[in-house]
């Protein structure tokens, strides 16, 4: 079997018109704006219109990825969309977008569901079809409307959360330093209550009492979930690294999931990575879940804060509990 790389050819994102700011949330919930930016760096998000959902968000970042990839549809084989918020559960997002964006019958398409780990675990997964030969383009997308499953009534979620899609395009090369040279999937599913939505599956199908008692809506022990995600960024950044024997001045940016302000700078810092190397857009979007690594990357090479040469390590980490980490030559 012949090794390939996967290069990261193009990258494109999508986010709602809306902006939904802390002043509007001060209308609907006991909360200041002083209170949410200290606490999560957020000063507002987007949020989908009617019409709008996770797929058509997902289309139109594709076809960004696919302009700046200069790659046509047509010579897509595998699709890969990473989401806890799909249009329906079924048929898949991707098959959605294999139908919406022209590309042939026949290629692979498939939904992947890691939460806000889950563009790196999508990004991971296509890079490993094309390096063993399975495959020579691949579309890796993360997409979410989490504005239809947030209660806007509970204060310790809604100031958190928002909408977009961010996509990149994979193609193989020859040179097999190039795209993702190291990576962590983990989980622990003993914590998986920590960040749930309790129905709206098969243990507890929609009914009037699920609907009327918001639970088809996000659940979080914020406090919990804080703890885990500072000391899983921080140690999972330092093994990438070192997997790759990577000093941070050598590390170009550090794109983490964007959940919390306060959760990176903490994690940053404890391995030395200066605020310079880390890309940070949450103060825009918010937490976008599978979207977020997926969005960040796309404006940091667009902006020029990182490049072709590059090296980059992305971090995803969310619900599950799920943790995503790769080191990436760009």
């Amino acid at each position: 079997m012949t090794p390939y790389g996967a290069s990261i050819a193009g990258t494109g994102s999508c986010v709602p018109e809306r902006r939904l700011t802390n002043a509007d949330l001060e209308k609907l919930v006991d909360t200041t704006d002083e209170w949410i930016v200290q606490r999560t760096g957020i000063r507002e998000r987007r949020i989908a219109a009617p019409g709008e959902s996770s797929s058509t968000l997902a289309i139109v970042a594709a076809q960004r990825a696919l302009e700046s990839a200069k790659v046509k549809a047509a010579d897509i084989d595998m699709i890969i969309v990473a989401t806890v918020t799909p249009d329906m559960p079924t048929p898949s997002n991707a098959c959605l977008l294999q139908h919406a964006l022209g590309c042939r019958r026949g290629i692979a398409a498939m939904d992947l569901n890691a939460a806000c780990s889950g563009f790196v675990y999508a990004l991971v997964t296509g890079s490993a079809f094309i390096k063993t030969g399975t495959a020579r383009t691949v579309l890796v997308v993360g997409a979410e409307t989490l504005s239809r499953i947030t209660d806007y009534t509970d204060r310790s979620t809604c100031i958190l959360f928002g909408d977009g899609a961010g996509a990149a395009i994979l193609t193989r090369s020859a040179d097999t330093g190039i795209g993702v040279q190291h990576f962590e999937l983990g989980s622990d599913g003993s914590g998986a209550m920590l960040l749930h939505v309790p129905a709206g599956g098969s243990r507890a199908p929609a009914t009037a009492d699920t609907v009327g008692g918001k639970m088809h809506t996000l659940r979080m022990s914020g406090r919990e979930v804080f703890k885990f995600a500072v000391a899983q960024m921080s140690e999972s950044i330092q093994r990438a690294m070192n997997a790759c024997n990577l000093t941070p001045d050598q590390i170009k940016l550090v794109i983490p999931h964007q959940s919390n302000a306060r959760i990176i700078d903490s994690a940053t810092a404890k391995i030395g990575l200066t605020s310079d190397r880390t890309f940070i857009n949450i103060d825009k979007y918010g937490n976008t879940s599978a979207a977020s690594v997926a969005i960040a990357l796309d404006e940091a090479i667009r902006a020029g804060r990182c490049g072709r040469g590059d090296w980059i390590v992305i971090i995803g980490i969310g619900g599950g509990l799920t943790w995503a980490t790769a080191t990436v030559k760009l």
